[in-house]
């Protein structure tokens, strides 16, 4: 019996466009500005025909529950100003430049005045302190006068626009608080909107008396709703006082934890039900001193020690985040526990392995700090399994949760540059962690990108010493995720397992989660060695942002999941036990050969260019400058930077712009040799040559002494997203003149370093753009079929279950579809699941596949299994 339905019908779009050709119009010396057709000007495409067979007789790897996970790094205002609850920015005065360049220690704060009072605001470092470990406070110096009605202080304006507050909910408000006035010193704690006028809340009135450190406390209860509150904490009468730990807290946090989570956000991660969480980084766990705060430096900028995030908040250490702002460990190594309890998730956390990457690639070479980071790590083991009895599990039950956490997995390290001096450290924290707790897995890692020196060599230690799992992380273009689908088939089955914890395509438009949705169907087929997966970066507070794409977007009163967070919600909540053996058609394709124009650019750095040639396959020549008579045939295409003519050669001049590319010939150029001349004369990298450049959103560059001169690579853009082609370990002299050529050949490109092969590579990958996977759910019987198809034409499909197929005729279908550049904003989400039902499933059935979409088609399967 073989049935036909048809998805539903793309939605309409102003224009229609190749995933090839860029939102960015030609930048090229006599080239026209492509024009894009829309869609008056060019019909949908008619629907393609695609084949798909399952056999569900048949099983495949079973996928663990924990296959899909997040990864929550305190990037973006993730924790201070976002995940954790707190409104008051700055709560215990310890802004440093230290943090960040701007930063002053009343950042966030004001002084305010009423009723013609005055006095002095200041924040101090002294032996009136609150403790060791909060060391700043701020002292109020009162001059009294101006009558019963007169208060100084300070008044805080939160994150984002203002303290967020709703209507009828109520606010916890703290304080630390000291005096030297024997009668007590009277404060006002009031909630009003940014001009003042609009009182939030009745204000409250606490009288501190003593001079020793007290806490008071109250609550606020909103009466409007604002996202833009101000909260002023105003003393009156005469003396000193001083204060610490300013705390607005709401009291609806997730799960009405008292220093808990922000609700809204906890609830969207909630909603994924992720297998694992793991924390707290990223590049802030491995940056920095790996020295402990305490005296005599107490150092600023140090990796994340989990020690310094236990225990009450206010005695808490502080410490600068690698990202540009403080941390102020409201969310610590217990919160991260218990928020992983909260949502259902296996807690695994990351230590520092005293190799520092992210750009720095320091090893600490200091046998006692070792020892004594080993030891930090057994005691946080300790802390999350251990019974009320042992030293470290007390301390989690005085923290109020006496039952053991159930760790089961640990991470040292992330995205170490230098795997030789990482992996001598790691093999030293496994022998520890294995001597001790037998059943933890400790999980190591293969550097920052998806190939290159580092992953292979990294990769080469971790399989020659049988390492359990090992971490890899890679950000990349929509291309490159269409383009290897299969990199997890080759894998060693018996070799370490793969934690995929950080990846992302490089946009937030649907485009990219449609790219992303195709490459998990690989690691969900793969899933006997991909054990865990997660996408990155998790948290973004829209003003600011360090790093995109981002899964969820929030401000201080809204958030809101980006077409990645419906993508990956999909794929999270409908996983299934087991891989189903299926096979799809591939799209018909042809390979053009490797065409554009040549270009030359600069990164932080000036270079000197000359002698510039290109040449046809068969030796004629197609381009030629000296630079004798200018730059006339040069389009300075990005738009940056300083070009001129300086001794006979074209010099970028400016050593701190970035990106400067200037272009020259044809897009239509193929099979050619381009042959320049450069040198370095000052900055912090080397060349960039490009060619195959169409326009300044796809192209191919020669990235000669990049990443601060520490290695170099080719780089393919397309959309403006790159990918690495090649690297090595090239570094880049100042003053010295290299004589570079670079040979296309079809789609193969060889490359010349002062006349020896640097390297070569193919770039002949199909990127496919229909994918599927079928997996299993045990529970209810159903067969999910998980069907990606990331173009502009429909994907008709014959389905064929096979012959002993016994299935129910009615499918449960989930849809994500919609305009590839489609991106979620907090007024509108065009990326949303939609729900029908298909009346037509049998051994054999045709169903279309709308464009650009994804759809999860749930199959009752009652037929017997081997």
């Amino acid at each position: 019996m073989a049935t036909e339905a048809t998805g539903s019908a793309p939605p309409s779009r102003s224009r229609i466009r190749s995933r090839l050709v860029p939102t960015v119009g030609v930048l090229l010396a006599g080239a026209p500005l492509i024009v894009l057709p829309t869609a008056t000007s060019a019909p949908m495409p008619a629907a393609a025909d695609y084949s798909l067979a399952v056999d569900p007789t048949r099983t495949g790897p079973a996928i663990d529950d924990t296959m899909y996970g997040v990864f929550y790094e305190d990037i973006n205002r993730a924790a201070d100003g976002g995940l954790y609850a707190e409104l008051v920015q700055n709560r215990s005065f310890e802004y440093d430049r230290a943090d960040n360049a701007s930063y002053k220690p009343l950042t966030a704060w004001t002084t305010t005045a009423t009723g013609g009072a005055t006095g002095a605001a200041d924040v101090v470092d002294d032996e009136s302190r609150l403790n060791e470990r909060n060391r700043r406070h701020l002292r109020l110096r009162l001059n009294g006068g101006g009558g019963e009605a007169a208060r100084f202080g300070v008044t805080n304006a939160g994150y984002n626009s203002g303290i967020a507050v709703k209507q009828g909910e109520r606010y916890a408000f703290s304080v630390w608080a000291r005096t030297d006035r024997g009668s007590g010193t009277p404060l006002t704690v009031g909630l009003k909107d940014a001009a003042g006028g609009t009182l939030l809340a009745e204000p409250l009135r606490i009288t501190v008396r003593g001079d020793r450190w007290t806490k008071y406390s109250g609550t606020l209860t909103a009466r409007t709703t604002s996202a833009n509150g101000r909260l002023a904490v105003t003393a009156g009468g005469a003396g000193t006082v001083r204060l610490d730990m300013v705390s607005l807290f709401p009291q609806d946090t997730y799960k009405s934890r008292p220093n808990g989570m922000r609700r809204d956000l906890a609830e969207k991660i909630a909603a994924l039900k992720p297998g694992f969480l793991r924390f707290p980084g990223g590049c802030l766990v491995n940056t920095g001193s790996h020295e402990a705060y305490e005296a005599p430096d107490w150092q600023r900028r140090r990796s994340y020690q989990w020690k310094d995030t236990i225990g009450p908040v206010e005695q808490r250490a502080t410490n600068a985040n690698f990202w540009g702002y403080n941390q102020s460990y409201g969310i610590g190594y217990y919160e991260y526990f218990q928020f992983a309890e909260d949502i259902g998730a296996m807690a695994l956390p990351v230590v520092p392995a005293l190799v520092t990457g992210c750009g720095e690639n320091r090893a600490t070479d200091d046998p006692e700090l070792l020892r004594r980071h080993i030891q930090d790590t057994l005691d946080l083991i300790e802390f999350a399994n251990g019974p009320v009895t042992s030293t470290w599990g007390k301390k989690r039950a005085e923290m109020g949760h006496p039952k053991p956490f159930g760790l089961t997995h640990l991470e040292v390290g992330n995205e170490e540059n230098l795997p030789d001096e990482f992996f001598k450290r790691f093999t030293e924290f496994r022998k520890a962690i294995e001597a001790k707790y037998p059943d933890i897995r400790v999980i190591s890692n293969s550097g920052p990108d998806d190939s290159g020196r580092t992953f292979d060599r990294a990769w080469e230690l971790n399989r020659q010493h049988n390492v359990d799992m090992v971490d890899e992380h890679y950000y990349n273009s929509p291309q490159w995720f269409l383009e290897n689908n299969h990199r997890y088939d080759s894998y060693d089955r018996k070799g370490p397992k793969v934690f995929l914890g950080e990846y992302a395509s490089q946009d937030n438009r649907f485009y990219n989660a449609l790219t992303e949705a195709a490459y998990m169907t690989g690691l969900e087929r793969n899933a006997d060695v991909v054990k865990l997966a997660s996408y990155a970066p998790l948290l973004a507070n829209v003003d600011s942002v360090q790093w995109r794409p981002d899964m969820i977007w929030f401000d201080g009163q809204r958030s809101w999941g980006s077409t990645s967070y419906e993508m990956q919600k999909l794929f999270m909540t409908n996983v299934g036990d087991r891989v189903v053996p299926s096979k799809a058609s591939a799209t018909p394709s042809t390979v053009a050969p490797i065409s554009g124009a040549v270009g030359l650019s600069t990164w932080a750095t000036s270079a000197a260019y000359d002698d510039v040639e290109v040449t046809s396959a068969d030796g004629n020549a197609r381009f030629s400058d000296d630079f004798s008579d200018g730059d006339a045939q040069w389009t300075r295409a990005a738009g940056r930077g300083s070009w001129t003519i300086q001794d006979g050669a074209y010099v970028q001049t400016d050593a701190t712009a970035e990106n400067t590319l200037v272009t020259a010939g044809d897009p239509a150029w193929h099979d050619y040799d381009l042959q320049v001349k450069a040198t370095k004369r000052s900055g912090r990298e080397g060349f960039l040559v490009a060619f195959g450049v169409k326009d300044t959103g796809n192209y191919y560059w020669w990235n000669l002494g990049g990443w601060g001169n520490t290695r170099s690579a080719v780089e393919k853009s397309v959309g403006g997203a790159k990918q690495t082609m090649m690297e090595d370990g090239t570094t880049i002299e100042t003053g010295r003149e290299y004589d570079l050529r670079i040979q296309v050949r079809g789609r193969q490109v060889t490359l010349f370093l002062d006349g020896k092969e640097w390297g070569r590579f193919t770039d002949d990958k199909a990127a496919e753009p229909f994918r599927q996977v079928v997996t299993r759910d045990e529970t209810t019987g159903d067969l999910i079929v998980k069907v990606v198809n990331a173009q502009d034409t429909a994907a008709r499909t014959r389905v064929d279950l096979g012959p002993e197929a016994d299935v129910a005729p009615v499918a449960r279908l989930t849809t994500l579809q919609g305009d590839p550049d489609a991106v979620n904003t907090p007024t509108s989400q065009p990326i949303r699941p939609r729900r029908s039902t298909f009346d037509g499933v049998a051994d054999t059935f045709t169903y279309t596949f709308p464009a650009n979409s994804v759809t999860f088609m749930r199959i009752k399967d009652r037929s017997p299994k081997s």
